[in-house]
């Protein structure tokens, strides 16, 4: 889906959580929006960045001013009526979010798979030869296999060779019985014996005493013997280790387990080609979520699109394949419909097939309406905001950790980088801003609205600031984004630069009489 509204029905709305970020430079100039519907301005400086203002208030779930949701959890599925009393709850913060998407997931057992999908996997078990390798004795050149000196009487190509008689034979042939060497095409002529029969002689390039005894002969046993370990477990598989493994005689590879995922994308305005009429938005997630979700370490196997109708969203759900044509899904991703809108039915599908809820909005923006559930069979479902920065955003604080535990990999790492420029306090909410490493100083990007994605495009990272805020060249705490190459750490540096401690300087022993200055003075 691409930036419209939680409900998906309609192109991005004003609200309140499209400013507020209250970004200030080491000028004074505001960066973002300052909340409450207009810019911020800051003590010797103008505001600046007022494309943020168009940012979708709904999807961030701007009923919701103080991070508290309507618990859902236990109520009738079918009964969405106001008249009973809703259960309030605050969010979860950023922090307890990502830790809860991490260890609510334990990683999926190893399984053979296919040569051809174990590149980029981790071995779960040791590849060991079965048998020598090669089994056999070859030939390493095109020429003539042959028994003792020359010349040579000519064989039929395969029968055992007796002494002076030779036989032709291909580059990686099977050495006949009866042969001490292969003899290279170019070092050999055909000729005649004193009684007219054909004869292999030496010649061309052929030097005195050609060939030597095993000489292009490629013997069994030559690269492997039976038994050895080929390939270690917890090997990162590369294309030549692939190509080792069919060499073993393997056609599948135990590998560690990784989280199949399917997509659903939701939204009836939503188009997936060419410019969008008014009252329809472009389609931001087939481009890039399974590549993304790749990146983090799922397979995406299933794309699915539905509309905004509740039987459409349940059926998405629900794990129906009868043609089996795919694998069963460990991860249900959704786009959108994580709002308190009449289209909104992630909430009410999840209690319909008996699932429950593990986060229920994140006390962070953009992306707090991100879902998190577990349905009875084992499946997660995770329900990202319907704004591509805000769902990309969602699946980074939860999808990539709970992709990673399936995985058998650990919580993403965190840096810490000196920011560069001043953040104001947002309290209870942690902000998720891309940024730009300039100078060393991550400084956060411009055109970062929910629905936006200019400022990812070109960032280097995400910062988290805090709920109380930032101060210029403070450091902060950050992550990489996954097609971006790793952070460096600040922290860790200044960590790994501690000066060593001053030695005390050694004194001079006194000398037994007077010092001899007339060398200097010379």
């Amino acid at each position: 889906m691409t930036a419209a509204a939680p409900d998906g029905r309609g192109p991005a709305a004003p609200g309140r959580d499209g400013g507020g970020d209250g970004v200030r430079n080491g000028g004074g100039d505001a960066v973002g929006d300052g909340g409450g519907g207009g810019p911020r301005i800051t003590a010797g400086g103008d505001a600046v960045g007022k494309d943020t203002t168009d940012q979708d208030a709904a999807d961030e779930d701007t009923a919701d001013r103080n991070a508290a949701d309507q618990d859902t959890e236990g109520q009738d599925a079918a009964d969405e009526d106001t008249s009973a009393e809703p259960h309030r709850h605050l969010a979860h913060t950023w922090q307890e979010a990502r830790q809860l998407a991490f260890d609510c997931a334990v990683p999926i057992p190893a399984a053979p798979v296919p040569l051809r999908q174990a590149l980029g996997r981790t071995l779960a078990a040791d590849v060991v030869a079965q048998q020598d390798m090669p089994h056999y004795a070859s030939s390493a050149m095109d020429g003539w296999a042959v028994n003792g000196s020359g010349p040579w009487i000519l064989a039929e190509p395969g029968q055992r060779l007796a002494p002076h008689q030779a036989s032709p034979i291909a580059t990686g042939g099977l050495i006949p019985p009866g042969a001490r060497a292969v003899l290279r095409s170019e070092s050999g002529i055909i000729g005649a014996d004193e009684d007219g029969l054909p004869v292999l002689k030496l010649g061309g390039t052929a030097k005195p005493g050609d060939p030597r005894n095993g000489e292009h002969i490629r013997r069994a046993g030559e690269e492997a013997a039976a038994g050895d370990v080929l390939i270690m477990r917890g090997t990162v598989l590369n294309p030549a280790h692939l190509a080792l493994a069919a060499l073993a005689g393997s056609d599948t590879l135990p590998v560690l387990g990784k989280a199949v995922v399917r997509l659903v994308f939701t939204g009836s305005e939503v188009v997936t080609s060419g410019m969008p009429a008014p009252g329809q938005v472009r389609d931001t997630f087939g481009p890039q979520l399974a590549a993304v979700v790749g990146m983090l370490g799922g397979i995406c196997t299933e794309e699915v699109k539905v509309g905004d109708t509740y039987a459409e969203w349940l059926a998405a759900l629900e794990d129906t394949d009868p043609a089996g044509e795919n694998l069963p899904a460990d991860v249900v991703i959704t786009t959108g419909g994580t709002g308190r809108s009449g289209t909104d039915h992630l909430r009410r599908s999840v209690a319909e097939l008996g699932g429950r809820l593990l986060i229920d909005g994140i006390a962070m923006r953009p992306g707090h309406p991100a879902v998190l559930a577990e349905l009875p069979d084992g499946r997660y479902i995770l329900g990202l905001p319907g704004n591509p920065l805000a769902a990309m955003m969602a699946l980074s604080t939860i999808g990539a950790p709970l992709l990673a535990a399936l995985g058998h990999g650990a919580v993403p790492p965190l840096s810490e980088l000196p920011c560069g420029s001043t953040i104001d306090a947002d309290p209870g909410r942690t902000r998720l801003m891309p940024f730009r490493l300039l100078y060393g100083m991550a400084s956060p990007a411009q055109h970062t609205g929910p629905g936006m994605m200019r400022g990812l495009a070109a960032a280097d990272g995400v910062l988290v600031v805090p709920p109380h805020g930032v101060q210029l060249g403070e450091l902060v705490p950050a992550f990489a984004l996954p097609w971006g190459a790793p952070l460096p750490d600040a922290s860790a540096a200044a960590a790994a630069q501690k000066p060593a401690a001053k030695r005390t300087a050694r004194k001079t022993a006194a000398s037994d009489g007077p010092v001899d200055w007339s060398a200097l003075l010379g």
